[in-house]
């Protein structure tokens, strides 16, 4: 089953925990836990996650020298979660560095690696922004794709992308590599500070492995009910 990672962007433990409970039993339950909740929580926040079941994505987009970025990626593994991200911008060798942290860990303890995604441009990134502000010519398309390639080719299980870029890159990098797809907005939502926008029918459509959906959920006047709609249809209509 496909899964559709809530975006827990909530100040505190407490909070986040609170927005959970109607949650208890929902099957596959999936979260993202990025900066904001981990710098203020740290690995008590996964530990209290994964002691209710839940699947924990750690969105910190590492992105630094390849001898940090190893030693952080390994300290990341021993956090029991089951996916984390670094930015595909950093290179090859940083890429490198940051499969082998995860890995030399869950060797070492006997556990599963986390899935590694590399960020390829953000979904908050226009082509003019691209293009005047990164001074990267040329299409955004032609820029994740190149991303995509060197993700995939350096050791990452996948990447995090518009799923708007799902199909060029399951044709032109692999047609087996994860594509997880942030910037998901239901059709009558605000697409906020979000650039490349699409409906959680149109990331099914597009060859999504998996969708991040925050305000969308989280905002809801009724949050569990959009939560299982939205699961339901990246996932055909099953159950």
């Amino acid at each position: 089953m496909k899964p559709v990672f809530i975006a827990l962007d909530f100040a505190d433990k407490k909070t986040a925990i609170s927005f959970l409970e109607p949650f208890a039993n929902i099957d596959h339950l999936a979260v993202k836990i990025g900066m904001e909740l981990f710098y203020k929580e740290g690995p008590s926040i996964v530990k209290e996650l994964r002691s209710r079941g839940i699947e924990v994505f750690l969105d910190l987009k590492l992105h630094d020298i390849p001898h940090t970025v190893q030693q952080a990626a390994k300290q990341i593994s021993q956090l029991d979660v089951q996916y984390t991200t670094i930015h595909a911008l950093g290179g090859s060798k940083m890429i490198q560095a940051a499969r082998l942290g995860l890995d030399e860990d869950a060797k070492a303890s006997g556990s599963i690696a986390p899935k590694l995604l590399a960020v390829t441009q953000l979904t908050s990134t226009s082509e003019e922004q691209l293009n005047q502000e990164e001074q990267i010519n040329g299409k955004i398309d032609d820029s994740v794709t190149h991303l995509a390639n060197l993700a995939h080719d350096n050791g990452a299980d996948g990447v995090i992308c518009s799923a708007l870029e799902d199909e060029f890159i399951h044709k032109k990098v692999n047609a087996e590599f994860i594509c997880i797809n942030p910037g998901i907005r239901l059709a009558n939502n605000n697409k906020d500070d979000q650039q490349r926008v699409v409906t959680p029918e149109k990331a099914r459509q597009l060859g999504a492995y998996g969708i991040v959906v925050g305000r969308s959920i989280t905002q809801s006047d009724a949050p569990v009910k959009t939560y299982q709609d939205i699961y339901n249809t990246l996932n055909g209509g099953q159950n």
